[in-house]
Protein backbone atom coordinates (compact mmCIF):
# COMPACT_ATOMS: atom_id res chain seq x y z
CA UNK A 1 0.00 0.00 0.00
CA UNK A 2 1.16 3.40 -0.51
CA UNK A 3 1.00 6.33 2.26
CA UNK A 4 -0.40 9.06 1.38
CA UNK A 5 0.94 12.49 3.40
CA UNK A 6 -1.64 15.01 3.14
CA UNK A 7 0.41 18.91 2.31
CA UNK A 8 0.17 21.55 4.70
CA UNK A 9 -1.13 24.55 2.65
CA UNK A 10 -1.59 28.54 3.19
CA UNK A 11 -4.57 30.73 1.82
CA UNK A 12 -8.31 31.74 0.44
CA UNK A 13 -12.20 32.79 0.99
CA UNK A 14 -15.05 32.48 3.45
CA UNK A 15 -17.89 31.65 0.11
CA UNK A 16 -18.80 29.42 -1.08
CA UNK A 17 -19.57 25.56 -0.35
CA UNK A 18 -21.53 25.09 3.16
CA UNK A 19 -21.23 22.58 5.44
CA UNK A 20 -23.37 19.55 3.99
CA UNK A 21 -24.47 16.33 5.61
CA UNK A 22 -21.77 14.13 8.03
CA UNK A 23 -23.65 10.74 6.97
CA UNK A 24 -21.87 8.41 4.65
CA UNK A 25 -19.34 6.02 4.15
CA UNK A 26 -16.63 7.91 6.56
CA UNK A 27 -16.82 5.23 9.64
CA UNK A 28 -13.12 4.34 10.19
CA UNK A 29 -11.34 7.13 9.26
CA UNK A 30 -9.88 10.10 11.29
CA UNK A 31 -11.15 13.86 11.51
CA UNK A 32 -8.44 14.49 8.49
CA UNK A 33 -9.92 12.68 6.27
CA UNK A 34 -7.08 10.29 4.98
CA UNK A 35 -6.09 6.90 5.08
CA UNK A 36 -3.99 4.44 3.28
CA UNK A 37 -4.99 3.42 0.04
CA UNK A 38 -4.11 2.29 -3.28
CA UNK A 39 -3.46 4.35 -5.88
CA UNK A 40 -4.01 5.02 -9.37
CA UNK A 41 -1.00 6.42 -11.37
CA UNK A 42 -0.82 9.76 -13.24
CA UNK A 43 -2.17 7.83 -16.38
CA UNK A 44 -4.66 5.15 -15.20
CA UNK A 45 -7.90 5.50 -16.30
CA UNK A 46 -7.24 8.38 -18.60
CA UNK A 47 -10.01 10.35 -20.14
CA UNK A 48 -10.44 12.87 -23.13
CA UNK A 49 -10.95 16.21 -21.88
CA UNK A 50 -12.79 17.80 -24.68
CA UNK A 51 -14.80 20.02 -22.45
CA UNK A 52 -15.01 23.39 -23.88
CA UNK A 53 -16.79 24.04 -20.39
CA UNK A 54 -14.02 22.64 -18.66
CA UNK A 55 -11.01 24.69 -20.45
CA UNK A 56 -12.88 28.08 -20.13
CA UNK A 57 -11.69 31.01 -19.11
CA UNK A 58 -13.08 32.04 -15.48
CA UNK A 59 -14.06 35.66 -14.15
CA UNK A 60 -11.06 35.61 -12.57
CA UNK A 61 -7.50 32.93 -11.36
CA UNK A 62 -8.32 33.30 -7.43
CA UNK A 63 -5.83 31.54 -5.09
CA UNK A 64 -6.20 34.08 -1.75
CA UNK A 65 -4.25 33.51 1.20
CA UNK A 66 -5.03 31.99 4.68
CA UNK A 67 -8.29 32.09 6.02
CA UNK A 68 -10.37 30.20 9.05
CA UNK A 69 -13.75 28.80 9.33
CA UNK A 70 -14.73 27.77 12.53
CA UNK A 71 -11.23 28.28 13.89
CA UNK A 72 -10.09 26.25 11.55
CA UNK A 73 -6.85 27.78 9.67
CA UNK A 74 -7.39 26.84 5.96
CA UNK A 75 -3.95 27.76 3.57
CA UNK A 76 -4.39 27.75 -0.19
CA UNK A 77 -1.72 27.66 -2.71
CA UNK A 78 -0.86 26.79 -6.39
CA UNK A 79 0.69 22.66 -6.22
CA UNK A 80 0.38 21.22 -9.70
CA UNK A 81 1.84 18.05 -8.04
CA UNK A 82 -1.12 17.75 -5.96
CA UNK A 83 -1.97 14.07 -5.48
CA UNK A 84 -3.95 12.83 -2.56
CA UNK A 85 -6.39 10.49 -0.80
CA UNK A 86 -9.26 11.95 1.56
CA UNK A 87 -13.02 11.99 1.41
CA UNK A 88 -15.22 13.99 -1.17
CA UNK A 89 -19.48 14.42 -0.73
CA UNK A 90 -21.30 16.13 -2.88
CA UNK A 91 -22.58 19.76 -3.22
CA UNK A 92 -26.13 20.26 -2.66
CA UNK A 93 -28.45 21.09 -5.43
CA UNK A 94 -29.85 23.92 -3.60
CA UNK A 95 -26.78 26.18 -3.93
CA UNK A 96 -27.28 25.33 -7.99
CA UNK A 97 -27.13 29.20 -9.54
CA UNK A 98 -25.05 30.73 -7.21
CA UNK A 99 -22.22 32.71 -7.23
CA UNK A 100 -18.76 30.34 -6.76
CA UNK A 101 -15.59 32.03 -5.44
CA UNK A 102 -13.84 33.23 -8.64
CA UNK A 103 -17.20 34.29 -9.93
CA UNK A 104 -18.22 32.06 -11.74
CA UNK A 105 -21.85 30.20 -11.48
CA UNK A 106 -22.50 26.95 -10.18
CA UNK A 107 -24.25 24.59 -12.25
CA UNK A 108 -24.67 21.10 -10.95
CA UNK A 109 -24.99 19.78 -14.06
CA UNK A 110 -21.37 20.75 -15.05
CA UNK A 111 -18.64 18.33 -13.82
CA UNK A 112 -17.73 20.81 -10.90
CA UNK A 113 -16.16 21.04 -7.52
CA UNK A 114 -15.48 22.30 -4.40
CA UNK A 115 -12.09 22.63 -2.70
CA UNK A 116 -10.50 24.44 0.75
CA UNK A 117 -7.16 25.23 -0.78
CA UNK A 118 -6.67 24.74 -4.61
CA UNK A 119 -6.43 27.75 -6.64
CA UNK A 120 -9.88 28.61 -8.83
CA UNK A 121 -9.89 27.18 -11.18
CA UNK A 122 -8.35 24.01 -11.03
CA UNK A 123 -8.68 20.92 -13.26
CA UNK A 124 -8.29 17.71 -11.45
CA UNK A 125 -9.06 14.11 -12.16
CA UNK A 126 -10.87 12.57 -9.30
CA UNK A 127 -10.91 8.83 -8.78
CA UNK A 128 -13.49 7.01 -6.81
CA UNK A 129 -11.36 4.19 -4.91
CA UNK A 130 -14.35 2.00 -4.10
CA UNK A 131 -15.03 1.67 -7.77
CA UNK A 132 -11.97 2.66 -9.81
CA UNK A 133 -13.93 5.32 -11.66
CA UNK A 134 -12.89 8.76 -12.14
CA UNK A 135 -14.75 12.15 -13.54
CA UNK A 136 -12.53 14.97 -14.71
CA UNK A 137 -13.33 18.16 -12.87
CA UNK A 138 -13.28 21.83 -13.01
CA UNK A 139 -12.43 23.35 -9.81
CA UNK A 140 -14.18 26.62 -9.03
CA UNK A 141 -15.47 26.72 -5.24
CA UNK A 142 -14.31 27.13 -1.47
CA UNK A 143 -15.38 23.92 0.95
CA UNK A 144 -16.73 21.59 1.59
CA UNK A 145 -15.30 23.13 5.86
CA UNK A 146 -16.10 20.09 6.88
CA UNK A 147 -12.40 18.70 8.22
CA UNK A 148 -13.86 15.21 7.06
CA UNK A 149 -13.78 16.01 3.39
CA UNK A 150 -11.22 16.94 1.21
CA UNK A 151 -13.76 18.03 -1.61
CA UNK A 152 -18.09 18.19 -2.80
CA UNK A 153 -18.55 17.49 -6.56
CA UNK A 154 -21.59 18.60 -8.02
CA UNK A 155 -23.80 15.84 -8.24
CA UNK A 156 -23.47 14.98 -11.60
CA UNK A 157 -19.86 14.22 -10.99
CA UNK A 158 -21.18 12.40 -8.15
CA UNK A 159 -23.58 10.29 -10.38
CA UNK A 160 -20.38 9.61 -12.90
CA UNK A 161 -18.17 7.75 -10.03
CA UNK A 162 -21.11 6.50 -8.43
CA UNK A 163 -20.89 8.51 -5.50
CA UNK A 164 -24.14 8.51 -3.79
CA UNK A 165 -23.31 10.18 -0.58
CA UNK A 166 -19.73 10.14 0.94
CA UNK A 167 -16.42 7.71 -0.39
CA UNK A 168 -12.75 7.68 -0.28
CA UNK A 169 -11.38 9.31 -3.22
CA UNK A 170 -7.96 10.46 -5.36
CA UNK A 171 -7.46 13.92 -6.17
CA UNK A 172 -4.91 14.95 -8.85
CA UNK A 173 -4.27 17.97 -10.54
CA UNK A 174 -3.76 17.99 -14.20
CA UNK A 175 -0.81 20.32 -14.22
CA UNK A 176 -1.09 20.93 -18.12
CA UNK A 177 -4.55 21.60 -17.70
CA UNK A 178 -4.47 23.43 -15.46
CA UNK A 179 -1.85 25.99 -16.49
CA UNK A 180 -4.04 26.08 -19.86
CA UNK A 181 -7.06 27.54 -18.07
CA UNK A 182 -5.00 29.45 -15.76
CA UNK A 183 -2.84 31.43 -18.81
CA UNK A 184 -6.74 31.70 -20.73
CA UNK A 185 -7.93 33.61 -17.24
CA UNK A 186 -5.30 35.19 -16.96
CA UNK A 187 -4.75 36.41 -20.15
CA UNK A 188 -8.28 37.74 -20.27
CA UNK A 189 -8.08 39.89 -16.58
CA UNK A 190 -5.07 41.51 -17.71
CA UNK A 191 -4.32 41.65 -21.39
CA UNK A 192 -0.32 42.52 -22.65
CA UNK A 193 -0.37 45.93 -24.21
CA UNK A 194 0.83 45.48 -27.51
CA UNK A 195 3.35 48.19 -29.04
CA UNK A 196 4.66 48.73 -32.42
CA UNK A 197 7.62 50.24 -33.67
CA UNK A 198 7.17 52.37 -36.76
CA UNK A 199 9.15 55.37 -38.44
CA UNK A 200 7.68 58.41 -37.69
CA UNK A 201 9.28 60.86 -40.24
CA UNK A 202 7.85 64.15 -38.59
CA UNK A 203 9.02 64.01 -34.50
CA UNK A 204 6.12 64.83 -32.04
CA UNK A 205 7.62 67.28 -29.59
CA UNK A 206 7.18 67.04 -26.01
CA UNK A 207 6.06 63.22 -26.04
CA UNK A 208 6.66 61.04 -23.34
CA UNK A 209 8.84 58.15 -23.69
CA UNK A 210 7.32 54.83 -23.17
CA UNK A 211 7.96 53.29 -19.81
CA UNK A 212 8.76 49.80 -19.79
CA UNK A 213 7.68 47.58 -16.37
CA UNK A 214 10.49 46.22 -14.86
CA UNK A 215 10.42 42.51 -13.25
CA UNK A 216 9.13 42.57 -9.83
CA UNK A 217 12.22 42.53 -6.98
CA UNK A 218 11.88 39.34 -5.32
CA UNK A 219 12.45 40.73 -1.81
CA UNK A 220 13.07 39.89 1.80
CA UNK A 221 11.70 42.10 4.27
CA UNK A 222 9.24 44.49 4.18
CA UNK A 223 7.82 47.76 6.04
CA UNK A 224 6.63 47.91 9.27
CA UNK A 225 3.25 46.95 7.43
CA UNK A 226 3.08 44.63 4.57
CA UNK A 227 -0.30 42.96 3.51
CA UNK A 228 0.19 39.47 1.89
CA UNK A 229 -2.18 38.87 -1.21
CA UNK A 230 -0.86 35.15 -2.46
CA UNK A 231 1.38 32.08 -1.95
CA UNK A 232 3.09 30.51 -4.85
CA UNK A 233 5.44 27.57 -5.67
CA UNK A 234 6.43 28.97 -8.89
CA UNK A 235 7.74 32.24 -9.15
CA UNK A 236 6.45 33.36 -12.62
CA UNK A 237 2.91 33.37 -11.09
CA UNK A 238 3.94 35.18 -8.25
CA UNK A 239 5.77 37.74 -10.52
CA UNK A 240 2.23 38.14 -12.75
CA UNK A 241 -0.46 38.58 -9.56
CA UNK A 242 2.51 41.30 -8.45
CA UNK A 243 2.74 43.08 -11.49
CA UNK A 244 -1.31 43.17 -11.20
CA UNK A 245 -1.32 44.38 -8.13
CA UNK A 246 1.24 47.32 -7.96
CA UNK A 247 -1.98 49.50 -7.95
CA UNK A 248 -2.11 48.80 -4.31
CA UNK A 249 1.01 50.00 -3.60
CA UNK A 250 4.73 49.09 -3.72
CA UNK A 251 4.60 45.76 -4.45
CA UNK A 252 7.23 42.63 -3.95
CA UNK A 253 7.73 39.02 -3.99
CA UNK A 254 8.81 37.61 -0.73
CA UNK A 255 10.97 34.42 -1.33
CA UNK A 256 10.78 31.72 1.93
CA UNK A 257 12.10 28.87 1.23
CA UNK A 258 10.18 27.42 -1.99
CA UNK A 259 7.65 29.55 -1.95
CA UNK A 260 6.82 32.81 -3.32
CA UNK A 261 4.53 35.27 -1.67
CA UNK A 262 2.90 38.21 -3.09
CA UNK A 263 3.23 41.51 -0.57
CA UNK A 264 2.60 44.97 -0.72
CA UNK A 265 4.71 46.83 1.32
CA UNK A 266 6.05 49.90 3.18
CA UNK A 267 2.49 50.60 4.35
CA UNK A 268 1.25 52.56 7.59
CA UNK A 269 -1.68 51.36 9.59
CA UNK A 270 -4.05 53.62 7.12
CA UNK A 271 -2.60 52.56 3.89
CA UNK A 272 -2.74 48.71 5.00
CA UNK A 273 -5.88 48.97 6.28
CA UNK A 274 -7.08 50.59 2.88
CA UNK A 275 -5.50 48.43 0.50
CA UNK A 276 -7.26 45.01 3.03
CA UNK A 277 -10.71 46.73 1.94
CA UNK A 278 -9.66 47.03 -1.54
CA UNK A 279 -8.39 43.40 -2.11
CA UNK A 280 -11.32 42.15 -0.32
CA UNK A 281 -14.07 44.55 -2.13
CA UNK A 282 -12.12 44.68 -5.41
CA UNK A 283 -10.03 41.33 -6.33
CA UNK A 284 -12.41 39.09 -3.68
CA UNK A 285 -9.09 38.19 -1.90
CA UNK A 286 -8.87 37.40 2.24
CA UNK A 287 -5.42 39.23 2.29
CA UNK A 288 -3.19 38.83 5.20
CA UNK A 289 -1.17 41.59 7.46
CA UNK A 290 2.01 41.49 8.59
CA UNK A 291 3.46 43.86 11.46
CA UNK A 292 7.40 43.90 11.43
CA UNK A 293 7.42 40.74 9.77
CA UNK A 294 5.09 39.28 12.03
CA UNK A 295 1.73 37.83 11.49
CA UNK A 296 -1.45 40.10 13.39
CA UNK A 297 -5.09 39.89 13.12
CA UNK A 298 -6.24 41.80 9.07
CA UNK A 299 -8.79 43.30 11.47
CA UNK A 300 -6.82 45.08 14.14
CA UNK A 301 -6.05 48.16 12.66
Amino acid sequence: MKKVVSLAVLTAMLSGCMDLSTTGKNAGYGSDGFGEETLVTADAGQQTLNDTYLLAPAPKYYTGTAYKVDGVQYVPMEDMTYNQTGIAGIIPTELNGTKTSNGEVFDANQMVATSKTLPLPTIARVTNLDNGQSVIVRVNNRGPFVNTRLMDLSPAAAQKIGLNGQARVQIQVLAEQTTAVKNATMGTVAQPTVVETTVVETPVQNAQPIQTVQPVQVATTGGEYSVQVAAFYAQDSADALAQRMKQYGDTMVVNEGDMYKVRIVNLSAAQARHAIDSLRSNEGMVPGLLKDGKWINADSI
